[in-house]
């Protein structure tokens, strides 16, 4: 085009990425190759998304006759892959009804909405949610007020009011608001932290927040959003405590790749949406089901959930037995293919250095060396990861003994 010589190509995008440099041309598995041939492990997913690794032969069959048959037609008609799967996840999770959207911000605000339909059926006039310090639900106005970061909120007021905030994992904060506040109508919390770094609450706390929400009519919201789809160890992560949730969100890993979001309900939850209420132009296609269908297929043929247990044990194990006595490491926090290695100072540097030695990580929170690789990994690859890591940790941690 006339007058773009020489133009920078990444000048044309909004700045709201630091991007790594490094662009990649394709992948395979767990591994990934930048546009110079260089091999990478793929240790972080797209971030908790592609579980099932890259260019998984179920999905890309998936795609390719999907598309060859029909992409979109909008939710004004019945979509036969959207049923499917709505049955598919119903029954995994426990729960009636799903709405289906393109990412986990939407399946959050729709959360949202329901919480909100709950409480003006409640005749609560301005309805509260009830929200955790460090949480991250998204970057939409509601889900990111939502979000428990000062950070990602600031320049972005006004905030979206309806929201109560209290402290991750503490039940006696829980308490006090239900005995101080008559406009609560539903708790949303992540059963694992993920952005804040991994955080994993006590036992019964998932339990004891259930409790409060059948004394006080609240509902129960769980964004599984990175948690889900198998990363744990199950299927979801709640399902560790053994508790039912009223609300349940998924994204990230649902579509290993291709964009969809889901927003779950059961009981009277699955009831409060209504025609009009909430829509999707996209949300459902037959393409982003179709690939949903297949991930689903992949998770349970290949027992990947039990690997992902299997291998995130030894992830753990690993880790700890080169880190845990070194000076600088605080702790190893795990659930399945969540990991995080908490480190007592900002460790963002690692992130290159790990890019260098072909290893994809991510430092969330600031201190937390983040490993999120796909459910398919090996016993080997693991390994390759735990050694690969536990050498640039040590390293690192030295240099400030040095």
């Amino acid at each position: 085009m006339a007058g773009t010589e020489g133009h920078n190509a990444a000048q044309s995008l909004m700045g709201t990425y630091r991007r790594l440099p490094v662009a990649f041309a394709r992948g395979e598995g767990v591994w990934l190759w930048d546009e110079q041939g260089k091999r990478y492990l793929d240790a972080l997913s797209g971030i908790a998304v592609c579980g099932l690794g890259h260019a998984h032969p179920r999905v890309t069959e998936a795609l390719c006759a999907q598309a060859a048959q029909l992409v979109h037609t909008s939710n004004l008609y019945r979509i036969t892959a959207q049923e499917a799967l709505g049955r598919r996840l119903c029954a995994l999770s426990g729960q009636d009804k799903v709405f289906f959207c393109n990412s986990g911000a939407e399946a959050n605000e729709a959360a949202i909405k329901l919480a909100r339909l709950h409480g003006h059926a409640q005749g609560v006039d301005a309805p509260a949610i009830v929200v955790m310090e460090n949480a991250f639900h998204g970057r939409t106005l509601a889900t990111l007020t939502a979000t428990g970061n000062r950070k990602v909120q600031a320049g972005f007021e006004p905030l979206v009011a309806g929201f109560v905030r209290a402290p991750f994992d503490d039940l006696e904060a829980l308490r006090a608001i239900a005995e101080n506040s008559r406009d609560v109508v539903a708790v949303l919390v992540e059963p694992v932290q993920g952005e804040a770094g991994i955080v994993i609450p006590e036992a019964g706390y998932l339990r004891g927040v259930r409790e409060l929400c059948e004394r006080h009519g609240w509902l129960l919201m769980l964004d599984e959003i990175q948690s889900g789809m198998g990363r744990s160890g199950r299927w979801l992560a709640h399902q560790h405590a053994g508790v039912e949730a009223d609300v349940v969100t998924l994204a990230k890993g649902l579509g290993n790749g291709v964009p969809i979001g889901a927003c779950l309900a059961r009981g009277a939850a699955a009831e409060l949406m209504q025609p009009g209420h909430h829509g999707s132009t996209f949300g459902g296609n037959p393409l982003a089901c179709s690939a949903a269908l297949a991930v689903l297929d992949a998770l349970e043929a290949d027992a990947l959930i039990e690997n992902a247990a299997a291998r995130g044990r030894q992830l753990h194990d690993g880790l700890h037995a080169r880190l845990a006595a070194l000076e600088g490491v605080r702790e190893i926090r795990s659930l399945g293919l969540l990991v995080g290695v908490v480190l007592e100072r900002d460790c963002a540097v690692l992130v290159e250095r790990a890019l260098e030695r072909g290893l994809l990580i991510n430092v969330t929170g600031g201190s937390v060396v983040r490993l999120l690789p796909p459910l398919i990994v090996t016993e080997a690859e693991v390994q390759t990861i735990v050694e690969t890591v536990g050498e640039l940790i040590a390293g690192f941690l030295g240099e400030e003994a040095a």
